[in-house]
């Protein structure tokens, strides 16, 4: 299989279901979350971004153990002149020493220490790629960034489809031109990190069904999933209706049993308290849209564009929470619609996608 085959390679099209689980990094999507979606005719993601090259050989491995379905593995791409220009104009370490200081109470609530000297790292970028053209999974996917021409082609020539994650029409040409296969199109209303390209940058807001009729307007012959806030049948209609040619879910799924979400997490999407989300650098350093809870109301002005050294900073104070129960203080990603989501909690991750999809269809002809 090479770059002269196209047609080879995994589009969403070819899909029983052209839709994808997100790679939720961090613990939701789990080797069996993948499975399932995969099982129902969809596409599960690893979300890798966290972990090195071994790691994301040993959850390639678990995949391939769980399900014959095809699946990918979404890589995160850090650039450090991008990361070291966005924490310059937050004031430098200073400033990220500043907003240190103002967590010290909640670390020492929790009984722990902030990670200290939190520096640059992409994460093993580089040998995680080099492993993907090793393992050729049907599909890898890029967040955060475009990556080269030359790593494209590495990775189809490979047999691997490579989709790229924008928050833009411009991104999406840009990651076209590199000679992406396909793109995921993630709106304002996404769960969890927002796939713009610089640290630095303040996302718009933008809707699911304006950013998928701007994309399929500026590229007609291009596939695409639409991401952000997709969580009924109704939402899946009029994704397709603006053009894309599948979905991509997060939110709804991670109420699922295959999925490796807390039990903190899976209490507060259904928590009556919680009445709004809202993107976020106070956890991360990167916009990420999370329910607002006494955290966010707190920090969410303060924080400075610091990814991902506030990433790392605040580590060990979520892990920390979320083992004490406390669920005012750990990030608990969701959607705009998370409320929608309700209807499908507990439910397996094999039934919500058949019924997303398959409700939707009459209704786009």
């Amino acid at each position: 299989m090479t770059d002269a085959e196209p047609h080879a390679r995994l589009l969403p099209s070819h899909l029983r279901r052209p839709v994808i689980g997100a790679p939720m990094a961090g613990g939701p999507t789990t080797g069996e979350l993948i499975a399932a979606v995969g099982e129902a005719g969809g596409l599960g993601l690893i979300g890798s971004g966290y972990l090195d090259a071994q790691a994301t050989r040993a959850e390639i491995a678990r995949v391939r153990e769980l399900t014959d379905a095809p699946f990918g593995v979404n890589v995160f791409l850090l650039d450090r002149a991008d990361s070291e220009a966005a924490l310059d104009a937050a004031g430098g370490m200073a400033g990220l020493e500043k907003y240190a200081e103002g967590l010290q109470p909640v670390a020492e609530r929790l009984g722990i220490a902030l990670a200290e000297d939190p520096q640059f790292t992409d994460f093993d970028q580089d040998a995680t790629i080099d492993a993907l053209v090793e393992e050729a999974v049907p599909v890898v996917s890029f967040t955060f960034g475009i990556p080269g021409a030359d790593v494209v082609k590495r990775l189809q020539e490979a047999g691997s489809a490579v989709v790229v994650t924008v928050a833009g029409v411009e991104d999406a040409r840009r990651a076209v031109e590199v000679g992406a296969d396909w793109l995921s199109v993630q709106s304002a209303e996404a769960g969890g990190h927002r796939s713009t390209t610089a640290v630095g940058e303040e996302p718009d807001d933008i809707t699911t069904v304006e950013l998928v009729r701007a994309v399929r307007a500026a590229l007609p012959d291009v596939e695409f999933v639409a991401a952000g806030g997709i969580v009924t049948p109704e939402d899946v209609s009029a994704a397709l209706a603006a053009g894309a040619t599948g979905v991509q879910l997060g939110t709804v799924l991670l109420r699922t049993p295959e999925a490796g979400t807390s039990a903190l997490h899976r209490a507060a999407l259904g928590d009556p308290r919680f009445t709004e989300t809202r993107p976020t650098r106070c956890y991360t350093g990167r916009y990420a849209r999370a329910l607002v809870n006494d955290f966010v109301a707190e920090h969410h002005d303060a924080a400075p564009a610091a990814y991902p050294h506030l990433h790392i900073l605040t580590g060990p104070m979520r892990k920390a929470a979320v083992q004490a129960g406390d669920i005012d203080v750990p990030p608990l990603w969701a959607g705009s619609r998370w409320r929608a989501a309700d209807a499908y909690a507990d439910r397996p991750a094999g039934e919500v996608v058949a019924e997303l999809w398959d409700d939707a269809r009459p209704s786009v002809g």
